[in-house]
Parts: C-alpha cells; structure tokens; sequence
C-alpha cells in the first residue's frame, strides 16, 4: 500500500511536468503528512542531511574548472595535439576529434562542456575537410558523452555519494570502458571514412609538430595531475577538483593568456547557477531516497524482482531496458540518483558489484544525454551545430546503437569495469 501511495503521488506530479526536484520533494511532503504522521520539520533536516558530505564539495569545482577550459584555450591545444597525431589517417580529423573529446573529459567531468568545447571548434573543421555534416554533428555530440565515463566525472561523484562506494575505485574503473567506447567510435569513424574517401590533407614539419607539443604540454597534463594526485595519495577527489580549478586558471591566465579577466565573473555565475540547481536536485532525491529507505521499499522491491526474474543476466538485460526508457521521459541523472538506492538489495541478492553497476549507470546517463526529450548534448549541440532538434536526433541515432552494443558488452564483462580497481585498490 505504501508504495502505490508514494508512486501515484510521484507519476501524477510528473506529469504535470513539475521540475523533478519538486516532485521528489512534495512526494516526500504529502507522504509524511497525510500518511506517516511524521512532522515536516523533518523533511527540512533531510534536505540539509542530503548535502551534508565533503565529496559533493567537488562538485562545483569540477564544473568550475570545466567552464573555465570550454571558455579558455586549452581545448584549442588539446585539438591541435591530437591532429598532429592522428590526423592523416583515413578519417584521421574524425578520430583527433575522439580523442580531444576524451582527454577533455579526463580533465572537465562534464558532458556537456566537453561538447561545447571541442564541438565548436571541430565542427567547422570536419564539414572544411569534406566529412558529412550529419556524421560530423553526430559524431561531436556523441564523443562528447564520454566527459561523464572518462574520470573525473560528477554523476560518478553522485553515484559514489547515494551508494557509498570508494570514488577512487568507480573513477578508476572507468578508464577501460571509455577508452573501449572511444575506440569503438574511431573504429566507426574509419570505417565511414574509408566508405566515403574522406581524408585529411593536414601535414606538419618536425618544427611545427615541436610547437604544437610544446603548447599542448600544459594542456595535456593537467589530467595526469588530478588523476595522478588522487591515485597518488597526494590529495582526495574533491581536493583534485580544486586544483583542477586553480591549475585551469593559472594556464589559460598567464601561459596561454587567450582568457581574459572580465570573463571570469560570468563563468563563476554561470557554474554557480548550475551547482546550485544540481545540488538541490540531489538534494531532494536523497530525501525521497530516506524515505523509500524507511518505508523498506527496497527490500520490498528485491523481493518482487527476484520472485519473478530468477536469472543474474535477464537481471541485467531488464535492467538496462528500464533505464532506457526512463532516460526518455526523465533526467537520466536524477533517475539514477533515485533509482541506484532502490536496487542495493537487489544489487546485493544477485550478487553484482556495485562499482560495476556504477559504469553499467553511467553509460545509461550516457544514452539518455542523447536521446529526447531529455538529451542535454542535444541541446547543446543545436546551439552550437544552429541545427533543429530533429536534425540532431538523426545524426546521432547510429552513434545510440553503437553505445547501446558497448553496453551489453561492459555490462556482461565485468572485468572490463573491474580489472583495475581490482589490481590496484582492492588488494
């Protein structure tokens, strides 16, 4: 009876088309006061019990230092690097554009700013180099969603948070799944390549490649410092978003000097607004989460599971399906949120490692930032790529497939997720 109540109350407020931090919130309310009896004082201290965590400091930094490097120079050098490196090969500009996107991302944690950053630079280059536009539009929008999957990530920062696992471990266990999907995006990539002649006519001298690694040093250790730092023992997650930020700073001021002073106000607002919002989003999803925990919703809900899904991997498969779909008719992020506490009893009577189901939740978030409504990269991309939404849904849609390939394969591979934190923290 319980939980018809609590999920009528959240379905009907959804529809209505309430933000989801209201839902989970007044969902909570109505609860307590009409049926548990429960004084709402209590609510108000749950809001201020779900923020209370030193990890979540680094949220804000994290996407600091992501806005800095999206508005700064740095994604240019980054560009420039994997160029030299990659960019005579058959469809060698697409594949630069992969990895730009990936070391972007071991340096922002942010999808979206990963798009922003190397999608308006690389966007203008592949259609010049003769790559279709769609393939182009597609390809940035969905490189760009490995910003959350390559560590550090901020919904792996909230994954830790709600399901109490090492952020070491789920940042490391990371690295091997998104460079698989990166790789099997390059793989694409050549194959559409080599089916349609497109070729990079980019040649550098030993002085202008000198040059090039020179001004892209800067840039490219700034992921080894933090994940270096972290793994290192030299400082925790949410110290390294800090010195992301301060690092990030320091470069695009006084090495590369393309940032300028009066820009800085507007990227500290701008990354303020967004902390807040998702802040308060998490907020309210770790209250609602306290009371399903009271209610023993998720007991209740392993036990409906298993009664009728008796195998590991259909498990698994329904799992992933479920996801999906809530991807397309809510913000993938906070589902996960609300939805990952839910399953620890389920997680625990199947048996599957949470750090693992941790990536399998990762790449969810990553279909579900390209698929509508809720796609935030699609969005993104139509204010860069000057597209219609429809556009960008069809330009992305083979790159969905080939995610949704990756998926099962990590997701019935454990070891691919597992292997270093196995090696190099479990021991």
């Amino acid at each position: 009876m319980n939980l018809t109540i609590i999920f009528i109350c959240f379905f009907v407020l959804l529809a209505l088309s309430l933000p989801i931090s209201i839902v989970l919130v007044t969902t909570t309310a109505v609860y307590l006061f009409f049926f548990a009896k429960t004084p709402l004082t209590s609510l108000v201290q749950q809001l201020f019990n779900g923020l209370d965590n030193f990890v979540l400091l680094g949220v804000p930094f994290f996407i600091l230092a992501g806005n800095i490097m999206a508005e700064g120079a740095i994604s240019n050098r980054l560009v420039n690097v994997m160029k030299l490196f990659v960019g005579r090969l058959t469809g060698g500009l697409a594949m630069a554009s992969i990895l730009a996107c990936m070391f972007f991302a071991a340096i922002s944690g942010s999808s979206p700013a990963t798009v922003i950053a190397i999608g308006s630079i690389m966007m203008p280059a592949l259609v010049k180099e003769g790559y279709g536009e769609r393939f182009s539009i597609g390809l940035l929008t969905s490189a760009g969603s490995l910003g959350i999957l390559i560590p550090p990530s901020i919904p792996m920062i909230l994954y830790a948070l709600v399901m109490n696992v090492s952020v070491a471990e789920i940042f490391m266990a990371g690295f091997l799944p998104g460079i698989f999907i990166g790789c099997c995006l390059m793989g694409y990539s050549y194959f559409m390549a080599s089916r349609n002649g497109w070729k990079s006519e980019a040649r550098y001298t030993f002085k202008e490649g000198l040059k090039i690694i020179k001004e892209g040093l800067w840039a490219l250790f700034l992921p080894f410092l933090v994940l270096g730092g972290i793994y290192g023992g030299a400082f925790t997650p949410t110290e390294a978003a800090a010195v992301s930020v301060v690092y990030a700073l320091f470069v695009e001021l006084f090495i590369y000097k393309e940032l300028k002073f009066k820009k800085i106000f507007g990227i500290c607002r701008d990354s303020a607004i967004l902390s807040a919002s998702l802040l308060f989003i998490l907020s309210c999803a770790m209250t609602f989460i306290w009371l399903l925990t009271v209610e023993q919703i998720p007991v209740k809900l392993a036990e409906l599971i298993i009664d009728n899904v008796k195998e590991r991997w259909l498990f698994l498969l329904a799992i992933n399906c479920v996801l999906l779909i809530i991807g397309g008719l809510m913000d993938i992020v906070t589902a996960v949120i609300v939805i990952s506490p839910i399953l620890i009893e389920t997680l625990n009577r199947y048996n599957i490692d949470y750090v693992h189901f941790g990536i399998m939740m990762i790449i969810n978030i990553e279909c579900g930032f390209l698929t509508p409504p809720f796609g935030l990269n699609l969005f993104v991309s139509m204010a860069i790529m000057k597209r219609s939404l429809i556009e960008i849904g069809k330009a992305v849609l083979p790159y969905i497939l080939l995610f949704l390939a990756c998926l099962l394969v990590i997701t019935y591979i454990p070891k691919l997720s597992l292997l270093l934190p196995d090696l190099l923290l479990r021991r």
